[in-house]
């Protein structure tokens, strides 16, 4: 069994004008004071919620901090170009010492496809191809690819990533076609936010009997979660506020959301945390929708030593 591991979020949600370098760089500086294993973004190109690109908060992070790792759960790579992703990745790994850790998703069905010049019934061929080739860039001194939707021809990319062949690569993914994927192409999998744990249960069980049949031993493949959290002595008032920052992030409400949330007292959270690793989540993703320090201080004091 590997040791327990809970992570935090990025701060990125900010209205114009609004972010503050000395409170960002304050927050990391105790984040890694209170001792968290790593610290992720998300992405949502488009959206009504005010929030900031990962690979730049990303970079930025890295430079305010020393040993934390830092990540971004998920890129939605179908909508990339994988030449320009993976020199980004590449770069920011190189900047960071090797402490960048990588998540991947289609992003479903349900994406703008039009706006970013993707043919949506070729969205997951253009997902697995746009992945070999950024995997290609990353571990070939030359690459030649001859793809459907992307060619090179004796192309060189340098700088590598400092992590060798490269870093992590999680998958996201619901569906069992999703999560047969990850355990084919992926290092670990990262259950969504918005799934329920005992969806996130089943999603596991899946995971677990395509490792098996691969033959690909499970210590080598960690599973994590993110778990949308808001902590509070007075319940409704949590639930209200998360559901309410839930809705513009999503632009809709959904009860499936809207249930996955943690809320309440640091006991009523420690208790649905730990049904999360019951689960099977190695590594669990704590994202505050608001008041983030203070969440982060509440998570490390009163809520994480309960499941030690």
């Amino acid at each position: 069994m590997r040791r327990m591991r809970f992570a935090i979020s990025i701060p990125q949600f900010y209205a114009d004008g609004e972010f503050d370098p000395a409170a960002f760089r304050a927050y990391f500086a105790r984040v890694e004071e209170l001792g968290f294993d790593s610290a992720w973004a998300q992405e949502q190109v488009l959206g009504a919620a005010p929030q900031l690109g990962p690979i730049e908060t990303m970079t930025y992070a890295a430079a305010c901090t020393q040993r934390l790792r830092l990540g971004c759960v998920v890129f939605v790579s179908t909508l990339h170009s994988p030449v320009h992703l993976a020199k980004s990745l590449s770069t920011l790994d190189q900047l960071s010492r090797g402490r960048i850790e990588i998540g991947v998703g289609t992003g479903g069905k349900v994406r703008p496809f039009a706006a970013f010049g993707v043919d949506p019934e070729r969205y997951v061929a253009r997902f697995t191809e746009g992945l070999a080739l950024m995997k290609a860039l990353w571990t070939d001194s030359r690459v030649t690819f001859d793809g459907e939707f992307w060619q090179l021809q004796d192309a060189a990319m340098e700088p590598k990533p400092f992590q060798k062949p490269f870093p992590p690569v999680w998958f996201g993914g619901a569906g069992p076609a999703a999560l047969r994927r990850a355990v084919r192409l992926g290092n670990g999998f990262f259950g969504a936010g918005s799934s329920p744990t005992a969806k996130f249960a089943d999603q596991v069980r899946i995971v677990r009997a395509a490792l098996g049949e691969s033959g690909r031993p499970a210590g080598d493949f960690p599973i994590a979660k993110r778990v949308y959290i808001a902590i509070d002595q007075n319940t409704e008032r949590a639930r209200k506020r998360i559901n309410a920052e839930l809705e513009r992030l999503y632009g809709r409400r959904s009860p499936d959301i809207e249930a996955a949330a943690i809320v309440g007292t640091p006991a009523d959270c420690a208790r649905q945390l730990r049904e999360v690793a019951e689960a099977g989540a190695e590594l669990i993703l704590c994202t505050p929708m608001f008041e983030q320090a203070e969440h982060a201080e509440q998570l490390a004091a009163e809520v994480i030593p309960q499941l030690r």
